[in-house]
């Protein structure tokens, strides 16, 4: 006969002492995680940590230095108060200094950065609807042109621009800035991804089958759908052309159409100059209000930009 093997229940001592007539028992974790809570890690925290520290020592000793006279910059800690409190002077300076060339050079700042990196805002998402919401041969040529053009850096352009610019006559000009920040391969990119998972192709159908024209379907349809890369697309472009350097570097002569960037950058030189005045002071104060306004526009518009950003990052 065959005897037939009875399982001990979980609380009794063969189910404790595992015997072999015993089912196996599986062990839980101790830790278990749960889903929805993000895991903490002590070396991530680490290193979030020095990012931030690497991010943020610039800028407070850009603060602090701010509040230093000329002199002050020498005599004291580079990341702590000097005994002068110059702040107010510095700023009256820098906006006075040369006849006020820095409110020149703010004024041409913000006439390259409304007009090219709006105009290449402007391109980026007609060019972007277009490819994705429109099919043409030769789409696939352009995707291609367009990956070739985000990789290539500026800089390798910059000798053939020049030389383009000067057969035209355009150097030392505002156009010499302003035409090459229309172009924005990444922007075009950017709005051509977002585009494509933002605007629903069953709502511009249900537009056109209402009698909408293609205009009126891009403006009242779909550009309210595309404000949050449109803002992402404006930001990356103000800031690429607001601290744009080498480009007005090798395009412009007169200092009168300098941007902000050279024209600090004119000012530090001057101390390396034969009889040349040393105005840090004046450097470091003009460095500070340049970055404010680039500062308050991230703040204000974060939460666009960051949903724009993460625009196709999940797929439905």
């Amino acid at each position: 006969m065959t005897t037939p093997v009875t399982t001990a229940p979980a609380g009794s001592a063969a189910g404790r002492s595992g015997s072999p007539g015993s089912a196996p028992r599986l062990r839980t974790p101790r830790h278990r995680h749960t889903p929805g809570r993000p895991r903490r890690s002590v070396l991530l925290t680490v290193l979030t940590g020095l990012v931030l520290l690497y991010s943020l020592v610039p800028l407070v000793w850009l603060v602090i230095a701010t509040t230093k006279s000329q002199e002050g910059l020498a005599r004291s800690f580079g990341l702590w108060f000097d005994s002068d409190f110059a702040l107010w002077n510095n700023i009256g300076e820098t906006f006075t200094y040369d006849d006020g060339v820095f409110v020149r050079w703010l004024l041409n700042t913000v006439l390259y950065v409304v007009v090219g990196a709006g105009g290449a805002t402007l391109l980026a998402v007609l060019g972007g609807y277009a490819l994705a919401k429109f099919d043409f041969p030769g789409r696939r040529a352009v995707f291609a042109v367009i990956i070739g053009a985000v990789a290539v850096p500026g800089t390798a352009l910059a000798v053939p621009t020049f030389l383009m610019f000067s057969k035209m006559h355009l150097t030392d000009t505002p156009w010499a800035v302003v035409i090459p920040s229309l172009i924005s391969p990444f922007g075009l990119y950017l709005m051509w991804v977002f585009a494509t998972e933002a605007v629903p192709a069953e709502l511009l159908e249900a537009a056109r089958i209402d009698g909408a024209g293609e205009l009126r379907t891009f403006f009242q349809v779909a550009l309210p759908l595309l404000a949050p890369g449109i803002v992402t697309v404006l930001l990356f472009t103000t800031v690429a052309t607001w601290n744009n350097y080498f480009l007005p570097l090798i395009m412009l002569k007169d200092p009168d159409w300098y941007p902000l960037t050279l024209g600090l950058k004119s000012w530090n030189a001057q101390a390396e100059t034969v009889g040349g005045e040393a105005v840090f002071h004046l450097v470091v104060t003009g460095s500070l209000i340049t970055i404010l306004p680039l500062i308050a526009a991230f703040l204000l518009l974060q939460k666009y930009w960051r949903s724009g950003l993460a625009a196709g990052s999940v797929k439905e």
